[in-house]
């Protein structure tokens, strides 16, 4: 198989093509892998270094349409990473947001298409379903996003999938919970709060730190990914979730622990505008369909993330 990967410089699109090329994901055989990312701030090619010889990369924006279609011909399939995705960024300012994950999906699928690429895997998140009290969200739950990014997010889904209806392009849609693990910007919460702490200040905990994510390791996500992009799924969207929920102030404290510091290095701060309580999706569909279950354990996987960025102060110190 030969695949293009947008974003692909990025947190979660380097991993899945640093494990593509290390062979982590026998499920799915790929022969070539074309690499498109725009390298804006939250992408770089040293996200890449140890792989480079082994991809052909393009540093493209996705809504050149034109110049992207040329990068996908014979191509298989497209796994569709490249977004906007830090929240507060998109509370600042939605219109980037709009412009890549809403213009620039419509792009991408417009490109595959003319490229005839077979495959179209778009990479969306939990977000989309909006805050959830209780129990889980399902793949037929509504969109109710709360932030401008969660819109563009639910908005490109809605796009993919018309374009699936409206063209006949095969479109699968992943909705994702957080992903956490090595070279993740560190404007997210976990390399945020670890990078706080090793430059000497104190983790900004918002609101009362009662706020509910489920934790995705970027490899398990991956994977799951992998597997649909290598089967035949029956239904058009499935969510990926880690199965480890934890309150922002249950993982702050996980985290002083795992590098000896105390309690007191936990700063309040003004809580977001209209910050979501709980994320959690229901990954049954996915579980029952593929065997998909997360391999990689919190407790284990969280130690080596921190001490990635210990040991990789020159990646994310600026």
């Amino acid at each position: 198989m030969r695949i293009a990967v947008t974003g692909g410089a990025g947190f979660i699109g380097s991993n899945f093509v640093r494990d593509l090329v290390a062979g982590r994901f026998p499920v799915l055989d790929v022969q070539q892998m074309v690499v498109i990312d725009n390298l804006t701030y939250a992408g770089t090619l040293s996200n890449l270094t140890d792989v480079l010889d082994d991809i052909t990369f393009h540093q493209t924006d996705i809504c050149d349409t034109g110049t992207v279609t040329r990068h996908l011909a014979d191509c298989d399939a497209v796994v569709h990473f490249a977004a906007e995705s830090h929240v507060d960024r998109s509370i600042k300012s939605g219109l980037p947001f709009m412009r890549s994950n809403m213009l620039g999906t419509q792009s991408m699928l417009e490109a595959a298409a003319a490229a005839g690429v077979g495959r179209f895997v778009h990479i969306s998140t939990d977000e989309v379903y909006g805050s959830v009290p209780v129990g889980s969200s399902s793949e037929d739950a509504p969109l109710a996003p709360n932030s401008p990014y969660a819109a563009s997010k639910a908005g490109s889904d809605l796009a993919a999938l018309a374009f699936a209806r409206t063209h006949g392009l095969p479109v699968t849609v992943t909705r994702c919970s957080n992903n956490y693990g090595p070279y993740q910007n560190a404007e997210k919460a976990i390399p945020h709060f670890v990078t706080t702490l090793l430059g000497g200040g104190n983790i900004p905990l918002y609101g009362t730190g009662t706020n509910v994510r489920d934790w995705l390791h970027v490899s398990d996500h991956g994977n799951a990914v992998a597997q649909l992009l290598a089967g035949t799924p029956k239904e058009s969207i499935y969510n990926i979730g880690g199965g480890f929920q934890l309150t922002n102030l249950e993982l702050a404290r996980i985290i002083l622990d795992e590098m000896e510091l105390d309690s007191d290095r936990i700063s309040f701060v003004p809580d977001r505008k209209a910050h979501d309580a709980r994320y959690c999706v229901d990954d049954s569909r996915l579980r029952d369909e593929f065997g998909y279950r997360p391999q990689r354990d919190f407790a284990t996987t969280i130690r080596e993330t921190i001490a990635w960025y210990s040991d990789n102060k020159s990646w994310w110190h600026e």
